[in-house]
């Protein structure tokens, strides 16, 4: 495994600042954002995809430095009901695609995105009861109306240009849990799998190592990003774990988001990198940092200081000893 970092965190500085960044902090890899949500300040895609030479040029930036690109991400929401902005994610997912694949940018990064509840809505709908029976009428519409022919076709482009599609399990979209995941991969193709993120995860109240074994066993883990959440369980009993409260209200919150460590121990992160390898996993771990608590360069070097006392980075060796 490598140790990376998703570079929107250092969106303020150059592509070339942003690279020294990660070699000095002793990273192996970056996590490039595109478009969508994420923004592009380090990668202008239609610039890239114009000209050999540029692409050429920027992949000598990341190379001379020992680095290497895990993801392009683009998140966004390619079925929404607002058709402008399902229209920008999908341009943007499929420009990164292709990009990706003339790169050799092995994974594309974004979410699955949610409809609304019919045809005439013009906002997303994320049900999340079975009853009153009309909100299991709007889940099922969605997936076989919207989700899985949407990406159907989104699968085969990503196999025409030898990229896998990593689908953060994110809350507010379809896909948000190893089940939604698997139910999506096995409508449409082994190309979609999962950016994990455990810090998406644990409020939930899913185990991060239990949803790796899920994951890893059907190989559909394909990315990693590396974010902790702490759980106010005070909080909890008030608000709930769907609280509504801005992120910025920490006090009062069910939950936050936390850099790696600040929420659960190391030993648990030893844990989740130790079932990543267990169960197949041998790419990026991806820092991403969203603390609402500490500085940027704080959290990221946190971050960076415990993941590399839990990183597997080489091989396992023959068993010697059996």
């Amino acid at each position: 495994m490598k140790l990376g970092v998703f570079a929107v965190l250092f969106s303020d500085l150059s592509f070339e600042e942003m690279l020294d960044k990660a070699k000095d902090s002793g990273l192996k890899a970056v996590e490039i954002g595109t478009g969508g949500y994420p923004g592009d300040a380090h990668c202008h895609v239609d610039e890239l995809l114009g000209s050999e030479e540029k692409r050429r040029a920027y992949l000598e930036e990341v190379n001379k430095r020992g680095l290497e690109i895990s993801a392009f991400s683009c998140h966004g929401n390619p079925v929404s009901p607002d058709e402008a902005f399902a229209s920008r994610s999908h341009e943007s997912f499929v420009k990164t695609v292709k990009l990706a694949g003339l790169m050799g940018v092995p994974v594309v990064n974004t979410f699955s995105g949610t409809p609304g509840g019919s045809e005439t809505d013009k906002t997303p709908n994320w049900p999340v009861t079975p009853w009153p029976e009309e909100y299991s009428q709007v889940l099922n519409w969605q997936w076989e109306e919207k989700l899985v022919p949407y990406w159907k076709e989104q699968a085969a482009l990503a196999e025409k240009h030898g990229v896998k599609i990593g689908l953060e399990l994110h809350a507010g979209f379809l896909v948000h849990t190893p089940h939604t995941m698997l139910k999506l991969r096995e409508a449409t193709s082994p190309a979609i799998g999962a950016n994990l993120d455990p810090s998406h995860l644990w409020w939930q109240g899913i185990d991060p190592v239990a949803a790796i074994k899920i994951l890893g066993k059907e190989g559909a883990i394909h990315h990693f990003h590396a974010k902790d959440t702490y759980i106010d369980q005070e909080n909890v009993n008030m608000y709930g774990l769907t609280d509504m409260q801005p992120y910025g209200e920490v006090r009062s919150r069910a939950w936050s988001f936390r850099s790696v460590g600040y929420g659960h121990s190391v030993q648990e992160w030893s844990d989740i990198v130790s079932a990543l390898r267990t169960f197949g996993y041998d790419h990026a771990v991806s820092i991403e940092h969203e603390d609402p608590i500490m500085s940027i360069e704080e959290g990221f070097k946190r971050a960076v200081n415990n993941l590399d006392n839990v990183i597997i980075e080489e091989p396992p060796a023959d068993m010697w000893w059996a």
